[in-house]
This record gives structure tokens, C-alpha cells and sequence, in this order.
């Protein structure tokens, strides 16, 4: 046998293996011998690299060279689905449509998956080209990381000419396994964003070093080509051809009989419905849902009649012989206006949505974080896109999915790889974005923002918007300049005046009396906030000159500090400007060692518990001043109620985790219980003040 011949017959039987392994899953030889076959496949491509086959198995492995992702516009429509939020619209959807067309019709659903959406072009059965959904339009062609995908056929059992929709997706079992692998500022959210960052990585031998999945669910045809009369026709044909379906699927018309038929006459398993039964079904995959090896995030009913598609058609957002049942209402929906870009003190780049004003949670919310570049392009995000917006632990608003695409052709909204501050050309850590330039004003005055903070050194009249007037005024350029500032030169400015220039002396004088521990997380220096400035001092570290002296083997043998860590901590403390700034606030005054500290004595007799909080306080506001009492009489705090929790301080309006302390027999403490046990009176604990602005 030549070995062009040879080359062939290796990729047929090893697609065919490969089909069998992660379409079927039935394999049909061992590991060992599909390595083999494998192995010498690629020994001969490596000695005859001109007879290379475009659907040869070796291209799953992925290339190191850097894509670009062209865009490509798509020659199908490829639009996004109507909503509904109940049973009631899910039955009022079909009713019309029945009603419209004067016959009996049926339906299939579906899962929705919780992934990303991906159009597959096979031209004579070889696929040449996957490409995301982008604006329905134009999506990016991210073949090369498509490719790397097993259960994606490379070439069809027929040589057809389709286009087939898709959704790639990532297992609950694999997000777990490949996101504990990644560095804390590369974890992703949740399987969907991961499975979205995958299929654009630059490199896709990074692509194939994840194991991502695909449910195919639509085929289109060329003008002219014998197509299937319906939807589970579709479905039978694309598994023949070699794709993978989803085998939930489920099939409703006037009686369960005629849905089991068409289910059988298609030749495909399912669960076969009537009508009436819709309430039940629906119940059963919401009750299913946490159960399945994957995320789901709603159900979709098509029409199964083909012919009645067609006279259907679509609206310019969506087909009307479709709908999406949400588990989940939207919390709000909003108009993506536009975005901005914000530049953080650590010249981190977050872009942040800004939206038409909408009511959520009590508040109304114009503004959403975005997060990063993958985050936008995970929900392919364009300016004038209808967007649902939810709330995360309570606090900050974030976009969450894309409702409808708009109107007017946006396609995915890229950063500008300039600093909207001070210009420098960004660079890219990790998943987000970074100002190199440490000048950068908005980088600055995040810090020194930062510094004066509440729950930092708190000084209390140095808000952000008086911090930027200083600084404007050339007043404050670095966080030692704060102790050596000549206030009284701003009287007259602004409304500034002698009060207000003693108030900010004498808050600043305050600020000097903070504790090491304090100024240690309040430096700004990646990597220490309060909970690992606690750790370093009580790990021996517990002045300034020590740790400056610390190697990183001394500081991973502390309990609590990875390598990561320590090394950040390492460098960062040979950095001259930050060492400048360190001398500079000693000769101010600022306690650099722990024996500097104006101890105050408190008791242990919280030592051995651990608290958490929920709700507000008439006392402690904010309520973190309540845990810093725990953590004065040694207890420990913790975000979450857990099976260690001892303690749950609860005060009003707090949320589930006064019912998980109940459900895991965590004493609930109120206000005024907690403020007998710390031996106080009311009347002795002052509310924590608000950070002031001058103007």
C-alpha cells in the first residue's frame, strides 16, 4: 500500500474511532491501540507533509501560532430566540401558531444549553469553518480552536454541503477540574465563560488542552437541495451524518400517541408528550436540572413541520416558529447605551456597562460591570443590545446575558488597546487588561483613594472627589504626600475653608495611630489585604524591615501563603518608588512594626469561634466594624455560613444565610445579644461614620 493510500485509510478508521468515542460514547478499540494507529499517522504525515488530509485527526491537537479571528459573515440567519418566563406563554406561543395555520402541528424541545452558540460550514463533508454567533450577521471565524473539539466531525459520513447550529459547552465535572488548575485572576466565572474564552484563545493547542463539548441542533441546506420535512427528521439526518445531538429532546402534539410516532418514524429516542402535559414536563426538567452533567438554562419549543417554518419566517430578531422557555425571569432589563472604561489603581482596565436607568433591587441602576474583554465577548455584547441585568451578593449590578441583539449591525464591542486615561498601549495579564505606566493620574488617584479609605487607614475627609480636586491641584501625588501636605493653600478654593482644613488635619493626624496591620494591607501592594496582612504578622512578620528581608521560602512556610503569593510580595517590596514611599511615612509618624502599635486590650473570650454576619445594624455601619470587635477577643470571621461556623450575627434584613445557620445549627445572635457579650453598653459604641466629601 502507497502511502497516500495508507495515510486515508488511517484517518478513516481513527475518525471513525474518534466519532464512536465522543459522539456515541461506545468505544470500539482500547486507548492503546488508537494511540498506535495514532502514532503512526503521524509519523507518516510528519515524512509526506504534502499528503496531509484536511480531516486528518492530528489537526485536533491545536497549533501554537496565534489566531487572529477574521470575521466572517454568515450565509445563514443565525438570530437569537423569543423569551418566555412561564408555562402559560411557553402553551400561549403554540396556541397562536396552531391557531394561525388552521392544522394540527407539532413541537420538539430541547435543553437550551448554557453555552456558546457556533455555526459549523461543511463544504462536500469537510468542515471549513466555525464561526461564533457574533450580531447574527457577522460572527469570528475561530476555526483552528473549533477543530480541536472531538466530538466535532471533520469530515461527514456524506459529502454535503451544510451549514449546522450548535452550541459548545463545557461539563460541570470538566469546568471544575480545568478551573482549579488556573491561576486565581485566570478562574472563570462559570462554565459558559470558560467555554467562551477557550474557543478564542490565541493558541489552539491552548484550545484542545480543554475538554469542550457540542450538542448540534440545526441544519440548513443549500437552495435547491432535498431538505428534511421536519425538525426531527433534521435531528435524525445530522446524527447520521456524524453529529452529536442532545438526547433529551421530547415531542408534544394533540396526544401522546401521534408524539411517540413521529419520535419513531424520525428514528430517534425521546419522551413523547400531549399538550396537556406541558406543566408536567416542564416541572420534570427544572427537577432534572441540577441533576445533568451539564448546565442548562432553559428549554426551547420549535415547530417540528418544516413547510410551516417557512410561512412562519422570522422577525428581524428572531423566528417565530421558536421560543425559549428562562428557568429564571431577568432580574431587570436594560438598553446597553454604550461603555466606558475604567482604569483601577493596580492600572487594572474593567469596562462598565452604561445603560438606560431601570429599577433593581430597591435601586434604580444605570451603570453594570462588564468584568474584562472575554467576559464581553463570552455574552457577544454590542452597544444597543437588550441585556438583563441581576445583582451579585446584593451589591453590584452586573450584565448578565444578551436579551436581543440590536438593530443596528454593532458587532462585538472591543477595548481600545489605549489607557482612556493616559494613552499607554495596554498589555494583557491573565483575563483582564493593564496601564503599565505607573504615572497613569487615574491610577494614582485610585491609590491614594484607596489608602484613605474606609476600612483602611480611614481618613475621613479625603473622599475620592476631594482626593481628585487635590490632585488636580498638584496638592497629593503619592500616598506619603497626604502627611506632608500643606492644606491651608487650598482655603478659598472649592468652598474650602479654616474648618475644613483642621477637619482634614485632624483626620489625618488620626489615620497615624492605625495599627501596622492596617497600613501593611492599606500600601496597596498585590496580594496583602487584611486577611494575609494577619497572617504575615502572626507568621513572625510582623514589622516592615522583616518582610523586606523575607525570601519566599520564609514566607510559603507560613500557613496560609502559596508561592504565588509570596513571590508578588517578594518583588513588590524591591520596588524603590514603593520603598520611597514606606521611608517617607515612618518619618511621618505611620507605625511600621506591630510593637509601634497603640495596643488596646481586649479579652479572648471569643477564641474559638467563628462568625459571620448578615443584615444591618443600628450599631455597627458598617457591619464589618462588628466582625473587627470579633476579631479583637480572638474569634474568626468568614463571608459564608459553613459547617465551621460557631456564630451568625444577625441583624435586619438579612438573607439566606440566617436560614443556612438554622439548617446547619449555627447559633443566630442578635444586636443587642451581641453587645451584652462583648461586655458593652449602646451607648459606649459609636456608629461608624460616613467617609465625607467636601463639596
Amino acid at each position: 500500500m502507497d502511502a497516500r493510500k495508507e495515510m486515508e485509510a488511517l484517518v478513516k478508521r481513527l475518525l471513525e474511532y474518534q466519532k464512536a468515542y465522543y459522539v456515541d460514547s461506545h468505544p470500539l478499540v482500547s486507548d492503546m491501540e488508537y494511540d498506535r494507529l495514532y502514532d503512526e499517522l503521524k509519523r507518516l504525515e510528519e515524512e509526506y507533509p504534502e499528503l496531509v488530509l484536511p480531516d486528518s485527526p492530528t489537526r485536533r491537537v491545536g497549533s501554537d501560532l496565534t489566531n487572529d479571528f477574521p470575521e466572517f459573515r454568515h450565509t445563514i440567519p443565525v438570530l437569537s430566540l423569543d423569551k418566555a418566563y412561564s408555562r402559560d406563554e411557553v402553551i400561549s406561543f403554540m396556541d397562536k401558531t396552531i391557531s394561525k395555520q388552521q392544522k394540527d402541528l407539532s413541537f420538539v424541545a430541547e435543553e437550551k444549553i448554557d453555552g456558546i452558540s457556533m455555526v459549523l460550514y461543511y463544504e462536500k463533508g469537510v468542515l471549513v469553518r466555525g464561526v461564533t454567533r457574533g450580531n447574527g450577521e457577522v460572527g469570528n471565524d475561530v476555526t483552528q480552536n473549533i477543530r480541536t473539539i472531538g466530538a466535532v466531525p471533520l469530515r461527514l459520513t456524506e459529502d454535503a454541503d451544510i451549514a449546522v447550529r450548535g452550541e459548545v459547552f463545557l461539563s460541570k465535572e470538566a469546568f471544575v477540574s480545568v478551573n482549579s488548575r488556573l491561576d486565581d485572576d485566570k478562574k472563570a466565572a462559570n462554565a459558559r465563560n470558560l467555554a467562551a474564552g477557550t474557543v478564542r484563545r490565541q493558541k489552539s493547542v491552548e484550545a484542545a488542552s480543554v475538554p469542550l463539548d457540542i450538542f448540534c441542533y440545526e441544519g440548513f441546506w443549500a437552495e435547491g437541495k432535498d431538505a428534511p420535512e421536519s425538525h426531527l427528521e433534521i435531528l435524525s439526518y445530522l446524527k447520521r451524518l456524524g453529529f452529536k445531538i442532545n438526547p433529551h429532546l421530547a415531542c408534544f402534539s394533540e396526544n401522546r400517541e401521534k408524539s411517540m410516532r413521529l419520535l419513531e418514524d424520525a428514528g430517534l429516542k425521546g419522551d413523547a408528550y400531549s399538550f396537556s402535559q406541558m406543566q408536567e414536563y416542564i416541572d420534570q426538567k427544572t427537577a432534572e436540572r441540577k441533576n445533568l452533567e451539564y448546565e442548562i438554562d432553559g428549554l426551547v419549543f420549535k415547530v417540528n413541520e418544516i413547510k410551516v417554518r417557512e410561512q412562519l419566517g422570522y422577525t428581524e430578531h428572531h423566528p417565530r416558529w421558536a421560543i425559549a422557555y428562562k428557568f429564571e425571569s431577568p432580574q431587570a432589563v436594560s438598553k446597553l447605551l454604550s461603555i466606558s472604561v475604567q482604569v483601577g489603581r493596580t492600572g487594572r482596565i474593567t469596562p462598565v456597562a452604561e445603560l438606560e436607568p431601570v429599577a433593581l433591587g430597591g435601586s434604580t441602576i444605570r451603570r453594570a460591570t462588564l468584568h474584562n474583554q472575554e467576559y464581553i465577548d463570552s455574552l457577544e455584547l454590542a452597544i444597543g443590545d437588550t441585556v438583563s441585568i441581576v445583582k451579585r451578593g446584593d451589591v453590584i449590578p452586573q450584565v448578565e446575558d444578551v436579551i436581543e441583539k440590536n438593530e443596528d449591525g454593532n458587532t462585538v464591542y472591543k477595548i481600545d488597546m489605549r489607557c482612556p486615561c493616559c494613552g499607554t498601549t495596554l498589555i494583557k495579564e491573565g483575563a483582564h487588561l493593564f496601564c503599565p505606566n505607573r504615572e497613569c493620574p487615574e491610577q494614582q488617584i485610585g491609590l491614594l483613594s484607596f489608602f484613605s479609605s474606609r476600612g483602611q487607614m480611614d481618613i475621613e475627609t479625603l473622599g475620592p472627589k476631594t482626593i481628585k480636586m487635590f490632585y488636580d491641584a498638584g496638592l497629593l501625588r503619592k500616598i506619603e504626600d497626604i502627611y506632608t501636605a500643606d492644606y491651608s493653600s487650598m482655603v478659598g478654593e472649592k468652598g474650602i475653608g479654616e474648618k475644613t482644613v483642621k477637619a482634614i488635619m485632624d483626620s489625618v493626624n488620626e489615620s497615624k495611630k492605625q495599627p501596622f496591620k492596617v497600613v501593611l494591607s492599606s500600601l496597596g501592594i498585590s496580594e496583602i489585604g487584611k486577611k494575609s496582612a494577619e497572617i504575615l504578622i502572626s507568621g513572625g512578620f510582623d514589622s516592615i524591615g522583616k518582610l523586606k528581608e523575607a525570601s519566599v521560602e520564609q514566607l510559603t512556610a507560613i500557613d496560609g501563603v502559596g508561592e504565588k503569593t509570596a513571590k508578588i510580595i517578594v518583588e513588590s517590596l524591591k520596588d524603590q518608588r514603593l520603598l520611597e514611599t514606606i521611608e517617607k511615612l515612618s518619618l511621618s509618624g505611620i507605625h511600621m512594626s506591630a510593637s509601634e502599635d497603640d495596643a488596646e486590650h481586649y479579652d479572648d473570650s471569643l477564641s474559638g469561634t467563628v462568625w459571620c454576619v448578615t443584615g444591618s445594624f443600628e450599631n455597627f455601619n458598617p457591619r464589618s466594624k462588628a466582625m473587627e470587635e470579633v476579631e479583637k477577643r480572638g474569634g474568626r470571621t468568614t463571608s459564608s455560613v459553613t459547617g465551621k461556623t460557631t456564630h451568625l450575627l444577625a441583624g435586619k434584613g438579612g438573607g439566606s444565610k440566617r436560614e443556612d445557620a438554622i439548617r446547619l445549627g449555627v447559633k443566630v445572635v442578635s444586636e443587642e445579644e451581641f453587645i451584652k457579650m462583648l461586655g458593652q453598653k449602646k451607648d459606649k459604641i459609636e456608629p461608624k461614620k460616613e467617609q465625607l466629601e467636601l463639596f
